[in-house]
């Protein structure tokens, strides 16, 4: 993928910078893999805002992602690389050897027309998803499950990766996108690789109206709020607002907020970094 700049022929596309799609095989998605999305605008049952910020947005179709990755030991066919409208990841369509098609995430350097595998026994290689207890110490995975069976959870955005550095018992240790150094059962799967679309965090949008068609209205920060709405804010002038903080008065930047005494603090062997 390449990065690509505009030039400022408008307003909006002085500051853009957007990616190309020279990965992108096809516009269009496989039918028999989409469902429809309907947006909320950030309402509940009720009709009451429960979340801010939300409303508006091209309208898109949901595209069922094969997480699990549980057809074991059939080949698949790289049909097409395609744009997903739901995730910073590009997606690939499978066609498996009796024909099912399912959608993955798309590793960085899959092409089309190459064969993928899932499995116990098989290659370690880009694109295969695998067993922890199979693949090679130091390799580079994503999409890894945080339980057997249950799909997967984590490295799965634009890009992501994370290691495989050692095995001890039933239990590997995985280094995470954030540095967290975590214990997973060796019954759980991940697929070999880095995540697609590696330059998604450089693009700018350029303009106010790319984030509206992405269906994220302008938010309004607590510091220009009044006291009886934020507990930053108020005060005469341009006051800083004090501690960062939460709308509900959680602190911010900075303040553990996770459980001391939570269960899985005995998977994790090295906290991430700050």
């Amino acid at each position: 993928m390449a990065v690509r700049k505009f030039n400022p022929v408008t307003p909006g596309q002085r500051h853009k910078v957007g990616i190309t799609f020279d990965q992108v095989t096809t516009d269009r998605p496989e039918k028999s893999l989409l469902r429809p999305m309907k947006k909320t605008g950030g309402r509940n049952n009720s009709g009451k805002m429960t979340m801010r910020y939300i409303g508006g947005g091209h309208k898109q179709r949901y595209r069922e992602i094969d997480f699990k990755r549980d057809k074991d030991n059939i080949p698949a066919r790289v049909a097409t690389i395609e744009y997903d409208p739901n995730r910073t990841a590009h997606i690939a369509l499978l066609v498996y050897a009796d024909g099912e098609k399912r959608y993955i995430i798309a590793p960085a350097g899959l092409q089309v027309d190459q064969t993928v595998m899932s499995g116990a026994g098989v290659a370690p290689e880009v694109g295969n998803s695998l067993f922890l207890s199979e693949i090679p110490l130091g390799t580079i995975i994503h999409n890894i499950e945080l339980r057997p069976q249950q799909g997967a959870v984590m490295a799965r955005s634009a890009g992501s990766y994370a290691q495989l550095v050692a095995r001890e018992g039933k239990y590997a240790s995985i280094k995470l996108p954030s540095g967290e150094v975590r214990m997973i059962l060796l019954t759980c799967r991940a697929t070999v690789g880095t995540v697609s679309n590696s330059d998604h965090a450089l693009e700018r949008s350029g303009k106010a109206g790319r984030t509206r068609w992405l269906g994220r209205r302008p938010r309004v920060r607590g510091v220009v709020m009044n006291p009886v709405d934020h507990p930053m804010g108020g005060g005469e002038g341009r006051a800083s607002g004090g501690h960062p903080r939460s709308r509900k008065g959680l602190l911010a930047k900075g303040y553990k907020t996770r459980a001391p005494k939570k269960l899985s603090n005995k998977y994790i062997v090295e906290r991430r970094k700050k």
